[in-house]
């Protein structure tokens, strides 16, 4: 790409992309995610990327909702969670978020757990959320719910049965403490927004 350097117009700059196994360990951004190598040498809980070991699995593992500010503290250690705890929602999203409002937004949890990662053993894991288009998705991906890869080794959910009731339970109130911090001024009723049109 040729930048013209008399333009007074900065470029514009492409967002990094960010998958579940990235990290910047240097910036204290790791991936938990085990490698096979991990597993075998009894290791899986390290980053991957350069071993440290810095997760207090045991009480993450406990789901403890009384605990989810360490909970998230733990969570943002790792580059993909970080990043969609920062990553400013799409325009979508925020619509989608603001014509539902709190009220719909967060009673619609529940169903979307069950309907994307509430069964056992889906050919699609991994692939069952999307990155954008409802806050739902951000929420999803930041607390490491958006897959039974994911809910494994953070949640210590198994993937070979369906989610139990106190497992989404326990999901949802990570969700919702998310999009609480996320959107603190949202309202509690739907607010009417024109919906663009398609071209």
């Amino acid at each position: 790409m040729v930048i013209n350097s008399t333009s007074t117009t900065p470029p514009e700059l492409i967002p990094l992309k960010v998958t579940c196994t990235s990290s910047d360990c240097e910036s204290d951004r790791h991936c938990f995610k085990a490698t096979r190598q991990l597993v075998e040498e009894n290791r899986a809980g390290v980053c991957r990327s350069c071993g440290v070991d810095l997760i207090d699995w045991r009480r993450i593992h406990r789901r403890d909702a009384g605990d989810v500010q360490f909970t998230f503290e733990q969570l943002r250690h790792e580059l993909i969670r970080h990043h969609f705890w920062h990553l400013p929602f799409d325009e979508r999203a925020t619509q989608h978020a603001r014509r539902k409002g709190r009220l719909q937004l967060y009673a619609g949890i529940t169903q979307r757990l069950r309907t994307s990662v509430g069964k056992a053993g889906s050919s699609f894991d991994g692939r069952q959320t999307p990155m954008s288009g409802s806050t739902l998705f951000y929420a999803q991906h930041a607390t490491a719910s958006c897959c039974r890869t994911c809910m494994g080794y953070w949640h210590d959910i198994p993937k070979d049965r369906d989610l139990t009731g106190a497992e989404i339970d326990y999901l949802e109130a990570l969700i919702i403490r998310y999009l609480d911090e996320r959107l603190p001024d949202l309202e509690d009723e739907p607010v009417r927004i024109a919906r663009p049109r398609s071209r």
